[in-house]
């Protein structure tokens, strides 16, 4: 579970309605009883519920919902049935609604893209990066753990990735076994990862020891070709695919042979169509 606190919560109520619902309040609409519901119409995994109970939560709005994070639905699935007065129902209505539609669609698309992904290597994992669109990383991750992918790297700090830009600030960019060699010994818990821009840097990074190697918008052909080598020398070393994953893609990448692929395309996902309906009677 990711942990949300509660300030969170509140600004995502506050980014819509801090100063209340003028349309509500011009018509007089304040504590009559209703009923608000939110159904998926095109169903698929869904994700956002929890963060859209504590939303609820926040104004006091009592609901139910029979569904958790992650499970796939059927079109026209109630998710959310939730009662109070008409005033906070719709004070609630837009924000929850906005969470809903945005979660569902990154999961619903990491759900599709882990689905191809496993029909090729079950123990596969498809690795979301941190490169979510701003402001948005705590939902975002949220969701494509709920879609069955793992976060690549939530922050710079958590693991180690050489990039090529860490090697042109450095005397010797292309000491491939000193920088390993650095970085193993100043973070000797982690992996070492390096990422190649081409066939020749892969294999420099291979021959120095790096434990996985992250191969940047790399054809499945040359991918491949690498994987198969790996296998002749033995090596220990890892691949993984990055740059140009998404669900086009996926198929074609997943029969590489590697078992790690890199994505940031699931943030990007169409928001799914999530149906309010506010009623009295």
């Amino acid at each position: 579970m990711i942990y949300l606190p509660d300030s969170l919560i509140d600004q995502l109520l506050l980014d819509d309605i801090q100063y209340g619902d003028l349309t509500t309040r011009s018509l007089g609409l304040h504590h009559q009883p209703a009923t608000m519901t939110f159904t998926s119409r095109q169903g698929g995994c869904i994700s956002g519920l929890e963060i859209a109970s504590r939303m609820l939560n926040k104004l006091g709005i009592e609901h139910q919902c029979d569904y958790r994070d992650g499970e796939i639905v059927e079109a026209e699935s109630c998710l959310i049935i939730a009662s109070g007065t008409v005033e906070t129902l719709h004070q609630g209505w837009k924000a929850v609604q906005n969470v809903l539609e945005w979660c569902c669609g990154v999961s619903h698309y990491t759900h599709q893209m882990v689905a191809i992904l496993k029909q090729y290597q079950p123990d596969a994992q498809l690795a979301c990066t941190r490169k979510t669109i701003p402001g948005t990383k705590t939902l975002a991750l949220t969701a494509i753990i709920a879609g069955g992918a793992i976060i690549h790297r939530a922050g710079s700090a958590e693991s180690i990735l050489l990039f090529t830009n860490h090697r042109q600030c450095l005397a010797a960019p292309d000491d491939w076994y000193s920088h390993i060699n650095t970085l193993r010994a100043a973070a000797p818990e982690k992996q070492i990862i390096v990422e190649a821009d081409n066939y020749e840097q892969a294999t420099l990074a291979i021959e120095a020891g790096a434990d996985i190697v992250q191969l940047d918008k790399f054809s499945p052909s040359l991918i491949r070709q690498l994987q198969q080598n790996l296998l002749k020398q033995k090596r220990s070393c890892r691949l993984s695919a990055a740059g140009g994953i998404n669900l086009q893609t996926i198929n074609e990448y997943a029969q590489t042979g590697i078992a790690l692929f890199i994505t940031s395309a699931p943030y990007y996902a169409p928001p799914r169509d999530i149906k309010v309906k506010i009623s009295t009677s």
